[in-house]
């Protein structure tokens, strides 16, 4: 006798496998895990740590626009465990792949007032939508 819990846990889990193969999101924290392939449709989750409270922020310089659209503007959030003033947290946009093509999603972290000086990081992601 099958153990009916275990069962829709299974298929569960078979059918979560299933959906990620034909899309879904794609959650991207780090430059290693660039370059990107999307699908038409498919979402963009990109996280990266951040903390506004040093004056440094992220700027979109290049969004891919022609590939992706973008879902909102940056949520800004930290751990609600931390319980520092001026402890980082993180930055998150989400992008939906559009049309089929390659490109560059380009973000700068910087002070704004600060135009002339190097970003003290840049992430630089080759995305290509198939």
């Amino acid at each position: 006798m099958i153990n009916a819990p275990r069962s829709l846990l299974l298929l569960g889990s078979a059918l979560l496998t299933a959906c990620a193969h034909q899309g879904g999101t794609l959650t991207v924290q780090k430059q290693s895990q660039c370059p990107l392939s999307l699908s038409p449709g498919q979402q963009l989750v990109l996280t990266l740590p951040s903390n506004p409270t040093t004056g440094f922020r992220w700027t979109v310089r290049d969004d891919a626009g022609a590939l992706l659209e973008s879902l909102g503007p940056e949520v800004y959030s930290n751990p609600e465990d931390a319980g520092l003033v001026g402890s980082a947290g993180q930055s998150t946009w989400r992008f939906q792949a559009k049309q089929p093509g390659e490109g560059h999603l380009l973000l700068t972290y910087q002070r704004p007032w600060e135009p002339e000086v190097a970003p003290e990081q840049t992430f630089d992601c080759a995305i290509r939508v198939r």
